[in-house]
């Protein structure tokens, strides 16, 4: 039982980092890589739709995109999505496809992109200690219910903190990466 319930810690606490790097990878760095638009919505006939799911992206270059739609008819809406998204970016309209310049980062933009990282690295290492919380608690209450002793309970809130460390420590080093990529693109 405490077995289904450690696995079921790890399995959420591991959505909560899976869920930090996608958002990392949608952070712009000096360099074109196409999941940098991959999570953008777009509208398309009437719904908010994922732009990898519309359009191919591509990256030519290391500082350009190419944005090319499956239907003609969406491009406008992949322009207007991309130009008002906060990636500070400025497609080309061509005829079947978009160009996007990936301009150099500015000291300034720099630093607030390794602020919006650090936020980003924050709100995952309280959403990892609420699940650690709640577990807990659920464990107390098998304690109180009689369903398992105090002993199991001591032994199993110190593995519990072991798991919760080592998913802050991996959250840790997931945004010094991200960071030093920031820095020194």
């Amino acid at each position: 039982m405490l077995d289904a319930i450690n696995k079921d810690a790890r399995e959420r606490m591991q959505k909560a980092v899976d869920v930090l790097e996608e958002e990392l990878a949608g952070i712009r760095t000096g360099r074109a890589t196409p999941s940098l638009l991959q999570n953008l919505r777009v509208e398309y006939y009437g719904s908010k739709v994922p732009l990898n799911q519309v359009a191919s992206i591509t990256a030519p270059e290391p500082n350009l995109l190419i944005v090319h739609p499956w239907d003609q008819g969406s491009i406008e809406g992949i322009e207007k999505a991309i130009m008002s998204s906060n990636l500070g970016l400025n497609p080309i309209k061509e005829t079947n496809l978009l160009r996007i310049p990936i301009p150099p980062l500015t000291e300034e933009r720099r630093v607030e992109l390794t602020k919006l990282v650090k936020k980003l690295g924050e709100e995952t290492k309280i959403a990892i200690r609420n699940i650690r919380r709640e577990i807990k608690d659920k464990v107390k209450k098998m304690k109180n219910n009689g369903d398992i002793s105090e002993d199991e309970e001591l032994r199993f809130e110190k593995t519990l903190q072991e798991v919760t460390d080592k998913f802050v420590e991996k959250v840790e080093v997931i945004l010094t990466k991200k960071e030093e990529e920031i820095m020194n693109d």
